[in-house]
């Protein structure tokens, strides 16, 4: 297979379900931007966090290309191929959370993004989500969205945010807070 088209020079890409839009298109940011959160994903794993991490990261990953080809595909597109989200990873994705607040130490003050270098990139992850999740609920004003997505998205930060906080944990690599008054 070629890797270029040239189809698009003209500013305009291809849908799964076919059509064309510009590339500036808010579903195109919106798949884009969750491309951009698995690249992020995968330098995260390249950090070497713990073996657990790792493993959750992988699934995760798999987890964001069924999640970029549901955006790519308007729901209503005749396309039966593509795997939508459902509420399964949603619910993966709380198990894990509250596994993982489990065995962390209560959490009484906002944290700083930072820690060991798994973490702190994971922490980068986490903002890349919350983008997406914005891009999402942009391109919902305008278009419907899988009924999964957003919820998978808003767990996916979460889930984040706790499993930074739990890879510093295990790298006996404590929380560095934050309180008001703080410079």
């Amino acid at each position: 297979m070629k890797i270029y088209t040239k189809t698009g020079d003209d500013g305009t890409t291809s849908l799964f379900s076919g059509g064309r839009v510009p590339k500036t298109h808010l579903r195109v940011e919106a798949y884009g931007t969750v491309d951009e959160l698995n690249s992020v994903l995968g330098a995260a794993r390249a950090q070497q966090p713990t073996a657990q991490t790792d493993e959750w990261l992988a699934r995760v990953q798999r987890q964001l290309f069924h999640l970029g080809a549901d955006l790519a595909t308007p729901p209503d597109a005749k396309a039966e191929w593509v795997v939508r989200m459902d509420a399964a990873p949603v619910l993966w994705l709380e198990a894990r959370i509250d596994e993982m607040t489990a065995a962390l130490p209560a959490l009484k003050n906002f944290i700083l993004p930072g820690g060991s270098p798994p973490a702190a990139m994971i922490h980068i992850a986490r903002t890349v989500c919350r983008r997406a999740e914005r891009t999402v609920v942009a391109l919902q004003e305008y278009e419907p969205v899988g009924e999964h997505v957003l919820p998978y998205l808003n767990r996916l930060g979460d889930f984040l945010f706790v499993l930074a906080r739990w890879e510093n944990h295990q790298a006996g690599v404590p929380d560095v807070t934050w309180t008001v008054g703080d410079e």
